[in-house]
């Protein structure tokens, strides 16, 4: 029974940095900002960054400025929004 509870949170921690389903299958960069490290993924317009870290009862305002940088850093782009939770960010992003 112990077997089944280490295999099933070890199987829970792993899908927790998994990626949404638009960005299933890109390869993803590892970015630290102010403490916050993210898998961050870019597909066109659109990035993503899944927070992997953890972190006490993180509000939404402090990550999503540092989930904006990540992704401004992987990019190359303008971050123009950022929507999501402490989780799981995404990002409207201005590359012109």
């Amino acid at each position: 029974m112990r077997l089944l509870l280490i295999i099933a949170v070890v199987i829970g921690l792993a899908a927790c940095t998994a990626p949404s389903r638009d960005f299933r299958g890109l390869p993803a960069q590892r970015i630290t900002v102010d403490g916050s490290v993210f898998d961050v993924r870019v597909r066109g317009e659109r990035a993503e960054a899944v927070r992997v870290n953890t972190q006490y009862a993180p509000r939404f305002g402090p990550i999503r400025a540092r989930a904006g940088r990540a992704m401004a850093q992987v990019s190359g782009c303008e971050v123009k929004e950022v929507l999501g939770d402490q989780a799981l960010a995404f990002g409207v992003l201005d590359c012109d």
